[in-house]
């Protein structure tokens, strides 16, 4: 499939916002495919990209320092880097990202690939207590570890998606208490939704996390020197905990590009199936290109639909996409449509999925059973597989992802032999879906026919 833009660029300028996985990829990409010119990678942290997965499992348990998480370079890469230096503002028309200190940094070519940052608590809540965390930053999981080094008698995790599970299963393993909160009635439940994810929850009380399902934290409280003591739920209980960690979602960092025209705001930066941005118009802006967690994108397979991925996959994916139509010419663009994937590993499982199961209508477990607690289930939307969830059964998501490729009918005739007699579809149990909500597990999905949003102003 081809989609139409301005001519390759082999020589020139271009400039990447965004100096992670998918800004390093993506560099590494454009010289693979022959780019010549000058390259400038703009990244907010001081460090070398490094890899951010590792931080909610081997960094947190202690198994792993931030030291050696760096990632691995695959070329040379021949650039400029300011690094510790966030971009403030983008000049379209001029073709020029302005920096926070001032400088200005000319491109022929932008990507956007400046990710996500957590969510924070609010500070009239207690979020500027001591003993407050977020999880995203190398330095995030350097004063968690070193907070939970210090045997807090409990930790409050609120939220139960991937991160709060990842961070709640490293706390069980250093033997600390742990309570986790979760607004719904199922943990992960906008990953898997509720019929699968209340599996889940037996793998966390298994674990003995203290779990409080359909709760929220109505605020975090402190003692006279400003240090985290407890927290009021929803119902009206009181936890006491020492460290608190926030699990609540992300925000795409885009607040640099308000006033730019392009169609941003706190869910990403929309772009077309070529990876190139949107103006608030709808309109494809030609030179500037998104890549990784902060980009929102159609998928082929999922019509209507916008999709927002927080997933090491896609970032490298996306990465090569768009240093493929930056540097060839119109005819040659490809469109962007790998199979979403993306995988957690907590309490001693470990989870994969692929497709998008959060669309999902009906679910139905293909392969092993909820009691056993290993098993595969496919998603269905209409009629047809949009994905499926496996939990320590990896190896055997290639056929559902091929069947998800096809659009294949749910459910899915497989005849597998550790399936069961009968596939019996139920009620998938995903929370209400809204345009306006990040998902739990990292995927944000909102209708592709809305009108596209503008830059906040």
């Amino acid at each position: 499939m081809t989609a139409s833009g301005p001519a390759g660029l082999r020589t020139g300028r271009i400039v990447v916002v965004g100096a992670s996985l998918a800004g390093l990829r993506a560099a590494e990409a454009l010289r693979d495919e022959g780019f010549a010119g000058e390259l400038t990678l703009i990244g907010d942290e001081p460090h070398e990209p490094y890899d951010r997965p590792p931080l909610s499992k081997a960094v947190l348990s202690g198994r792993l320092s931030c030291d050696r998480i760096t990632l691995p370079r695959v070329r040379n890469i021949d650039a400029r880097w300011l690094l510790g230096t966030p971009a403030a503002g983008l000049d379209v028309p001029g073709r020029r990202v302005e920096l926070a200190d001032g400088r200005r940094v000319e491109y022929d070519r932008l990507l956007i690939a400046t990710g996500t940052r957590a969510r924070p608590w609010p500070t009239d809540s207690g979020g500027g207590l001591e003993g407050v965390h977020v999880l995203r930053t190398r330095e995030d999981a350097q004063r968690l570890r070193g907070a939970l080094t210090t045997g807090p008698s409990r930790v409050l995790v609120i939220g139960a998606g991937f991160t709060g599970g990842e961070v709640a299963s490293a706390c069980r393993e250093s033997g600390l208490a742990v309570t986790v909160t979760q607004r719904s009635a199922a943990p992960m439940a906008g990953a898997l939704g509720g019929a699968i994810g209340r599996a889940a929850a037996g793998w966390y009380r298994e674990a003995g996390v203290d779990l409080r399902l359909n709760t929220t934290v109505h605020t975090l409280e402190g003692d006279p020197s400003g240090r985290l003591r407890r927290a009021v739920l929803s119902d009206g209980t009181v936890v006491h905990a020492e460290v608190a960690v926030v699990a609540t979602g992300p925000l795409a960092n885009t607040e640099w590009l308000a006033g730019s025209g392009l169609a941003a705001d706190s869910r990403g930066v929309v772009s077309d199936g070529g990876c190139r941005a949107l103006a608030a118009d709808g309109r494809p802006v030609g030179e500037v290109f998104v890549a990784g967690d902060v980009a929102r994108r159609p998928h082929p397979l999922y019509p209507g639909e916008l999709l927002r991925l927080d997933h090491w996959d896609n970032a490298v994916a996306q990465a090569r996409t768009v240093a493929h139509n930056i540097t060839h010419d119109r005819g040659e663009k490809r469109i962007h449509q790998p199979l979403p994937a993306f995988w957690s590993q907590q309490f001693g499982r470990y989870l994969k999925s692929v497709g998008v199961p959060a669309l999902a209508d009906r679910v139905v477990v293909t392969q092993g059973s909820l009691d056993q607690q290993r098993f595969v289930a496919a998603y269905g939307l209409k009629g047809r597989m949009v994905g499926a969830v496996a939990v320590d059964s990896p190896r055997v998501l290639d056929g559902y992802a091929a069947l998800t490729e096809a659009r294949a009918p749910f459910p899915p005739v497989l005849g597998a032999t550790d399936g069961p007699d009968r596939l019996d579809p139920v009620d998938a149990g995903f929370p209400g879906r809204d345009a306006h909500r990040t998902r739990d597990h990292g995927i944000h999905t909102s209708p592709a026919t809305a009108p596209a949003p503008t830059a906040h102003r």
